[in-house]
């Protein structure tokens, strides 16, 4: 099955297992939000790639009560299940589309990306770095949610291993593990270094990453302002 089919497959339950697979739940999405550069009152446009089912956008939306989201996705059913969680909010726009071969639509103060761009092959996540870029606003923040991968055999082996065993005491049933486990198959993530290394190819200023546990970090680079 394709990523999109996956995903499709997937979009019911996706939310509800999301604590449980990410063993750094709290942490990992907190520092995606103390890391949006603007006060809690300040109005913005964001970004969100990969949006899946809505769930970065309502957290940035609860802390950030006047910005306003555009969601990005090339799952139809992740967007339905988005549409009926911001169906109280007629201001939130929504996209399907694959971002790794269509325009970005708009430009924006804020891109955000979580736990979707690891799909990519490597060729692909420089080439989207790119786009990024030209589509952010000068003075415009990227932070990026991902997985990486280890910058050794060993290492990797270190971040499956800890992953499983988490995987494995989060009370999933054999049912639930399955889909999961084919997700995650798909995955193709490519070492922090790597990732940082693109971002500055592609323009961005102030590169880091500023969380890694294992193999989920969260990293930002800014695009330098014009003026």
């Amino acid at each position: 099955m394709s990523v999109k089919e996956l995903f499709d497959a997937g979009a019911m339950e996706y939310d509800a297992g999301r604590r449980r697979v990410i063993f750094c739940f709290d942490t990992f999405y907190g520092t995606l939000l103390d890391l949006v550069p603007f006060s809690p009152q300040a109005p913005f446009a964001f970004l969100d790639l990969g949006a899946g089912t809505g769930l970065v956008s309502a957290l940035i939306l609860a802390r950030f009560s006047k910005a306003r989201a555009h969601l990005l996705d090339i799952s139809e059913k992740m967007m339905a299940q988005a549409r009926r969680r911001f169906a109280h909010r007629p201001d939130v726009q929504f996209y399907i589309g694959d971002y790794a071969r269509e325009d970005l639509p708009g430009t924006y103060s804020l891109i955000v990306s979580a736990m979707s761009i690891h799909h990519l092959e490597d060729s692909g996540k420089q080439m989207l770095m790119q786009k990024i870029f030209s589509a952010l606003e000068p003075g415009g923040a990227f932070i990026h949610a991902e997985l990486a991968l280890g910058t050794t055999p060993a290492t990797e082996r270190h971040y499956q291993q800890h992953w499983q065993r988490h995987l494995e005491a989060s009370g999933f049933t054999a049912d639930e593990l399955a889909p999961i486990r084919e997700r995650m198959a798909c995955d193709r993530p490519a070492p922090i270094e790597h990732q940082l290394a693109w971002m500055r190819e592609a323009g961005f200023a102030d590169v880091d990453c500023f969380f890694k546990h294992y193999n989920f970090t969260v990293s930002m680079g800014t695009k330098p302002d014009q003026s």
